[in-house]
Protein backbone atom coordinates (compact mmCIF):
# COMPACT_ATOMS: atom_id res chain seq x y z
CA UNK A 1 0.00 0.00 0.00
CA UNK A 2 1.14 3.83 -0.61
CA UNK A 3 2.97 5.64 2.41
CA UNK A 4 0.06 7.04 4.75
CA UNK A 5 -0.52 10.52 4.84
CA UNK A 6 -2.02 13.14 7.37
CA UNK A 7 -5.68 12.57 5.87
CA UNK A 8 -5.28 9.20 6.41
CA UNK A 9 -4.58 9.96 9.73
CA UNK A 10 -7.18 12.13 9.80
CA UNK A 11 -9.75 10.15 8.66
CA UNK A 12 -9.00 7.12 11.42
CA UNK A 13 -9.40 9.79 14.24
CA UNK A 14 -12.86 10.68 12.52
CA UNK A 15 -13.65 7.26 12.30
CA UNK A 16 -12.81 6.30 15.95
CA UNK A 17 -14.60 9.39 17.01
CA UNK A 18 -18.05 9.42 15.10
CA UNK A 19 -18.12 5.71 13.66
CA UNK A 20 -16.69 3.28 15.82
CA UNK A 21 -19.27 0.76 13.98
CA UNK A 22 -17.27 1.04 11.25
CA UNK A 23 -14.24 -0.76 12.91
CA UNK A 24 -16.14 -4.12 13.00
CA UNK A 25 -17.14 -3.78 9.53
CA UNK A 26 -14.02 -3.36 8.01
CA UNK A 27 -12.24 -6.50 9.55
CA UNK A 28 -15.02 -8.37 8.70
CA UNK A 29 -15.02 -7.36 5.10
CA UNK A 30 -10.98 -7.57 4.91
CA UNK A 31 -9.52 -10.24 2.29
CA UNK A 32 -8.67 -13.39 3.98
CA UNK A 33 -5.90 -15.46 3.17
CA UNK A 34 -4.39 -19.38 4.14
CA UNK A 35 -2.71 -19.61 7.67
CA UNK A 36 0.45 -21.00 5.81
CA UNK A 37 2.22 -19.39 3.05
CA UNK A 38 2.98 -21.62 -0.15
CA UNK A 39 6.36 -23.10 1.18
CA UNK A 40 4.45 -23.80 4.51
CA UNK A 41 6.31 -21.02 6.80
CA UNK A 42 4.75 -17.41 8.25
CA UNK A 43 6.37 -14.73 9.17
CA UNK A 44 4.77 -12.52 11.58
CA UNK A 45 5.78 -9.09 12.90
CA UNK A 46 4.71 -8.22 16.46
CA UNK A 47 3.78 -5.49 17.67
CA UNK A 48 1.72 -5.86 21.00
CA UNK A 49 4.67 -4.42 23.08
CA UNK A 50 2.68 -1.25 23.84
CA UNK A 51 -0.37 -2.79 25.74
CA UNK A 52 2.13 -3.87 28.51
CA UNK A 53 3.54 -0.70 28.52
CA UNK A 54 6.92 -1.97 27.06
CA UNK A 55 7.61 1.00 25.16
CA UNK A 56 11.48 1.02 24.91
CA UNK A 57 14.22 0.63 22.39
CA UNK A 58 17.34 -0.12 23.24
CA UNK A 59 17.81 3.43 25.47
CA UNK A 60 15.16 4.97 23.81
CA UNK A 61 12.92 5.00 26.60
CA UNK A 62 9.54 5.93 24.83
CA UNK A 63 10.75 4.64 21.44
CA UNK A 64 7.31 2.93 20.60
CA UNK A 65 5.04 5.43 22.35
CA UNK A 66 4.34 8.13 19.21
CA UNK A 67 1.72 5.69 17.82
CA UNK A 68 1.56 7.73 14.21
CA UNK A 69 5.24 6.59 14.04
CA UNK A 70 4.35 2.78 15.03
CA UNK A 71 2.08 2.81 12.10
CA UNK A 72 3.69 3.97 9.46
CA UNK A 73 6.37 1.40 10.64
CA UNK A 74 4.34 -1.51 10.71
CA UNK A 75 2.61 -0.62 7.43
CA UNK A 76 5.89 -0.38 5.66
CA UNK A 77 7.20 -3.73 7.07
CA UNK A 78 3.26 -5.41 6.08
CA UNK A 79 4.00 -4.25 2.40
CA UNK A 80 7.46 -6.06 2.11
CA UNK A 81 7.61 -9.06 0.45
CA UNK A 82 7.43 -12.66 2.40
CA UNK A 83 5.68 -10.74 5.33
CA UNK A 84 2.59 -12.77 6.23
CA UNK A 85 0.63 -10.97 8.60
CA UNK A 86 1.06 -9.20 12.27
CA UNK A 87 0.50 -9.68 16.17
CA UNK A 88 -1.13 -7.06 18.00
CA UNK A 89 -4.16 -5.77 20.65
CA UNK A 90 -7.22 -5.05 19.98
CA UNK A 91 -5.98 -0.88 19.39
CA UNK A 92 -3.24 -1.43 17.03
CA UNK A 93 -4.69 -4.10 14.97
CA UNK A 94 -8.27 -1.64 14.39
CA UNK A 95 -6.04 0.81 13.57
CA UNK A 96 -3.91 -1.04 10.58
CA UNK A 97 -7.50 -2.36 9.64
CA UNK A 98 -9.10 1.48 9.32
CA UNK A 99 -5.82 2.13 7.70
CA UNK A 100 -6.43 -0.81 4.93
CA UNK A 101 -3.02 -2.64 5.85
CA UNK A 102 -4.35 -5.88 7.01
CA UNK A 103 -6.11 -7.19 3.45
CA UNK A 104 -4.54 -10.30 2.84
CA UNK A 105 -2.39 -11.05 6.34
CA UNK A 106 -2.51 -13.31 8.81
CA UNK A 107 -3.46 -11.40 11.89
CA UNK A 108 -2.77 -12.74 15.12
CA UNK A 109 -4.74 -10.81 18.38
CA UNK A 110 -2.77 -10.87 21.43
CA UNK A 111 -4.51 -11.68 24.60
CA UNK A 112 -2.17 -9.77 26.41
CA UNK A 113 -1.42 -10.11 29.94
CA UNK A 114 -1.68 -8.56 33.21
CA UNK A 115 1.42 -9.19 34.88
CA UNK A 116 2.84 -5.59 33.92
CA UNK A 117 6.86 -5.63 33.84
CA UNK A 118 8.27 -4.53 37.02
CA UNK A 119 4.57 -4.97 38.88
CA UNK A 120 4.43 -6.62 42.41
CA UNK A 121 1.63 -8.61 40.65
CA UNK A 122 4.13 -9.40 37.75
CA UNK A 123 3.07 -12.72 37.86
CA UNK A 124 -0.71 -12.77 37.60
CA UNK A 125 -0.55 -13.08 33.83
CA UNK A 126 -4.38 -12.40 33.70
CA UNK A 127 -5.72 -12.05 29.98
CA UNK A 128 -6.54 -8.46 29.43
CA UNK A 129 -6.76 -7.68 25.66
CA UNK A 130 -9.10 -10.80 23.47
CA UNK A 131 -10.43 -13.51 24.38
CA UNK A 132 -10.43 -16.51 21.50
CA UNK A 133 -14.25 -15.65 21.13
CA UNK A 134 -13.63 -12.59 20.39
CA UNK A 135 -10.56 -13.02 17.74
CA UNK A 136 -13.11 -15.61 16.05
CA UNK A 137 -16.11 -13.07 16.29
CA UNK A 138 -13.72 -10.25 14.90
CA UNK A 139 -12.37 -12.30 11.65
CA UNK A 140 -9.11 -12.81 12.99
CA UNK A 141 -6.67 -15.96 12.29
CA UNK A 142 -4.69 -16.39 15.19
CA UNK A 143 -4.61 -16.40 19.03
CA UNK A 144 -1.36 -15.47 20.84
CA UNK A 145 -0.88 -15.87 24.48
CA UNK A 146 2.10 -16.22 26.60
CA UNK A 147 2.78 -18.64 29.54
CA UNK A 148 5.51 -17.56 32.23
CA UNK A 149 5.53 -20.43 34.98
CA UNK A 150 7.39 -19.72 38.20
CA UNK A 151 7.63 -22.23 40.63
CA UNK A 152 8.23 -19.64 43.53
CA UNK A 153 5.08 -17.61 42.86
CA UNK A 154 1.57 -18.77 43.77
CA UNK A 155 0.52 -16.47 40.95
CA UNK A 156 1.50 -19.49 38.22
CA UNK A 157 -1.59 -21.60 39.25
CA UNK A 158 -4.21 -18.76 38.27
CA UNK A 159 -2.17 -18.34 35.27
CA UNK A 160 -2.42 -21.96 34.53
CA UNK A 161 -5.66 -22.44 34.99
CA UNK A 162 -6.61 -19.35 32.65
CA UNK A 163 -4.56 -20.54 29.97
CA UNK A 164 -5.99 -24.01 29.65
CA UNK A 165 -9.45 -21.77 29.72
CA UNK A 166 -7.82 -19.86 26.68
CA UNK A 167 -6.77 -22.95 24.64
CA UNK A 168 -10.02 -25.16 25.55
CA UNK A 169 -11.93 -21.93 23.63
CA UNK A 170 -10.12 -22.05 21.38
CA UNK A 171 -10.34 -25.12 20.32
CA UNK A 172 -13.78 -25.13 20.46
CA UNK A 173 -13.74 -22.12 17.61
CA UNK A 174 -11.50 -23.87 15.57
CA UNK A 175 -8.59 -20.89 16.00
CA UNK A 176 -4.94 -21.57 16.21
CA UNK A 177 -3.38 -19.98 19.13
CA UNK A 178 0.14 -19.09 19.88
CA UNK A 179 1.73 -20.25 23.42
CA UNK A 180 4.72 -18.42 24.32
CA UNK A 181 5.86 -20.52 27.64
CA UNK A 182 9.23 -19.82 29.62
CA UNK A 183 10.44 -20.90 33.09
CA UNK A 184 10.64 -18.04 34.75
CA UNK A 185 11.89 -16.65 38.57
CA UNK A 186 12.10 -13.72 40.15
CA UNK A 187 15.45 -12.17 40.49
CA UNK A 188 16.54 -8.76 41.83
CA UNK A 189 12.41 -8.01 42.13
CA UNK A 190 12.47 -8.66 38.36
CA UNK A 191 11.22 -11.35 36.80
CA UNK A 192 13.33 -13.80 34.58
CA UNK A 193 13.04 -16.05 31.52
CA UNK A 194 15.99 -19.09 31.87
CA UNK A 195 17.11 -19.74 28.21
CA UNK A 196 18.81 -22.82 28.74
CA UNK A 197 17.40 -25.76 26.40
CA UNK A 198 16.32 -27.58 29.31
CA UNK A 199 14.09 -25.08 30.68
CA UNK A 200 12.72 -24.24 27.43
CA UNK A 201 12.03 -28.17 27.06
CA UNK A 202 10.43 -27.51 30.04
CA UNK A 203 7.87 -25.40 29.78
CA UNK A 204 6.93 -26.50 26.07
CA UNK A 205 5.74 -29.92 28.12
CA UNK A 206 3.85 -27.58 30.57
CA UNK A 207 2.12 -25.28 27.52
CA UNK A 208 1.77 -27.89 25.37
CA UNK A 209 -0.15 -30.24 28.01
CA UNK A 210 -3.03 -26.97 28.71
CA UNK A 211 -6.32 -27.22 27.91
CA UNK A 212 -8.50 -29.79 26.81
CA UNK A 213 -7.73 -30.33 23.12
CA UNK A 214 -4.39 -29.34 21.74
CA UNK A 215 -5.49 -29.66 18.29
CA UNK A 216 -5.11 -25.82 17.19
CA UNK A 217 -2.26 -24.99 19.69
CA UNK A 218 1.11 -24.09 18.54
CA UNK A 219 3.88 -22.91 20.28
CA UNK A 220 6.48 -20.20 20.15
CA UNK A 221 9.91 -20.37 21.40
CA UNK A 222 12.93 -18.66 21.74
CA UNK A 223 16.24 -19.31 20.08
CA UNK A 224 18.64 -21.11 22.38
CA UNK A 225 21.56 -23.47 22.22
CA UNK A 226 20.65 -27.37 21.86
CA UNK A 227 17.78 -26.44 18.85
CA UNK A 228 17.56 -29.67 17.53
CA UNK A 229 16.65 -31.35 21.37
CA UNK A 230 14.14 -28.64 21.91
CA UNK A 231 12.29 -29.43 18.89
CA UNK A 232 12.75 -33.11 19.50
CA UNK A 233 10.17 -32.37 22.70
CA UNK A 234 7.21 -31.13 20.53
CA UNK A 235 4.77 -32.37 17.58
CA UNK A 236 3.12 -28.94 17.68
CA UNK A 237 3.84 -26.71 14.82
CA UNK A 238 6.48 -24.01 16.31
CA UNK A 239 7.12 -20.55 15.49
CA UNK A 240 10.56 -19.01 16.86
CA UNK A 241 11.05 -15.98 19.07
CA UNK A 242 13.09 -13.53 17.15
CA UNK A 243 16.17 -12.90 19.30
CA UNK A 244 18.81 -9.75 19.22
CA UNK A 245 21.39 -9.90 16.67
CA UNK A 246 22.70 -6.83 18.25
CA UNK A 247 26.17 -8.39 19.13
CA UNK A 248 27.05 -10.03 16.80
CA UNK A 249 24.24 -10.20 13.84
CA UNK A 250 25.63 -12.66 11.44
CA UNK A 251 26.28 -15.35 13.98
CA UNK A 252 22.22 -14.64 15.44
CA UNK A 253 20.97 -14.72 11.53
CA UNK A 254 23.00 -18.21 11.16
CA UNK A 255 21.46 -19.52 13.94
CA UNK A 256 17.87 -18.64 12.97
CA UNK A 257 18.30 -20.09 9.86
CA UNK A 258 19.66 -23.24 11.17
CA UNK A 259 16.43 -23.62 13.52
CA UNK A 260 14.14 -22.81 10.75
CA UNK A 261 15.51 -25.83 8.75
CA UNK A 262 14.52 -28.01 12.07
CA UNK A 263 11.09 -30.37 11.69
CA UNK A 264 8.38 -28.43 13.12
CA UNK A 265 9.45 -25.16 12.64
CA UNK A 266 7.27 -23.04 10.82
CA UNK A 267 8.51 -19.74 10.74
CA UNK A 268 9.60 -16.59 12.76
CA UNK A 269 7.84 -14.10 14.81
CA UNK A 270 10.07 -10.85 15.66
CA UNK A 271 9.17 -7.16 16.82
CA UNK A 272 11.23 -4.34 17.94
CA UNK A 273 14.04 -5.72 16.15
CA UNK A 274 12.56 -5.17 12.98
CA UNK A 275 10.48 -2.35 13.66
CA UNK A 276 12.87 -0.18 15.10
CA UNK A 277 16.54 -0.88 13.42
CA UNK A 278 19.45 1.12 14.42
CA UNK A 279 19.70 2.68 11.00
CA UNK A 280 16.30 3.59 10.51
CA UNK A 281 15.87 1.05 7.47
CA UNK A 282 12.64 -1.08 8.71
CA UNK A 283 11.88 -2.06 4.73
CA UNK A 284 15.49 -3.32 4.50
CA UNK A 285 15.58 -5.25 8.24
CA UNK A 286 12.30 -6.99 7.78
CA UNK A 287 13.74 -8.42 4.02
CA UNK A 288 16.77 -9.95 5.95
CA UNK A 289 14.20 -11.83 8.11
CA UNK A 290 11.92 -12.17 5.35
CA UNK A 291 14.68 -14.21 3.55
CA UNK A 292 15.54 -16.30 6.23
CA UNK A 293 11.92 -17.87 6.49
CA UNK A 294 11.09 -17.56 3.11
CA UNK A 295 14.31 -18.86 0.83
CA UNK A 296 14.44 -22.76 2.60
CA UNK A 297 16.34 -21.74 5.60
CA UNK A 298 19.90 -20.41 3.63
CA UNK A 299 21.16 -17.84 4.97
CA UNK A 300 20.91 -14.75 2.74
CA UNK A 301 24.11 -12.45 1.98
CA UNK A 302 23.95 -9.82 4.45
CA UNK A 303 26.27 -7.19 4.24
CA UNK A 304 29.45 -7.63 6.94
CA UNK A 305 29.26 -3.51 7.26
CA UNK A 306 25.62 -4.09 8.27
CA UNK A 307 24.64 -2.00 11.31
CA UNK A 308 23.25 -4.76 13.49
CA UNK A 309 19.39 -5.35 14.66
CA UNK A 310 18.35 -5.00 18.42
CA UNK A 311 16.05 -7.02 19.64
CA UNK A 312 13.66 -7.74 22.67
CA UNK A 313 15.09 -11.35 24.03
CA UNK A 314 18.92 -11.99 23.22
CA UNK A 315 18.98 -15.23 21.42
CA UNK A 316 21.78 -17.28 23.37
CA UNK A 317 21.90 -15.52 27.02
CA UNK A 318 21.08 -17.89 29.63
CA UNK A 319 18.67 -15.36 31.86
CA UNK A 320 17.14 -12.43 30.55
CA UNK A 321 13.89 -10.17 31.83
CA UNK A 322 11.18 -11.04 30.29
CA UNK A 323 9.99 -8.95 26.89
CA UNK A 324 7.94 -11.34 25.05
Amino acid sequence: MPELSAADFQRLRDVRAAQPELVASTLAARTRRSLLADDGKLFIVAADHPARGALAVRDDESAMANRYDLLERLVVALGRPGVDGVLGTPDILEDLALLGALDGKVVVGSMNRGGLRGATFEMDDRYTAYSAASIKQAGLDFAKLLVRVNLADAGTAPTLEATARAVTEAAEHQLPIMLEPFMSRWKDDKIVNDLTADAVITSMAIAAGLGESSAYSWLKVPVVDDMERVMAATTLPTLLLGGDPSSRPLETYAKWADALALPGVRGLVVGRTLLYPPDGDVAAAVDVAARLVHSGSELPAIDSEQPALDGEQPALDSEQPVSA
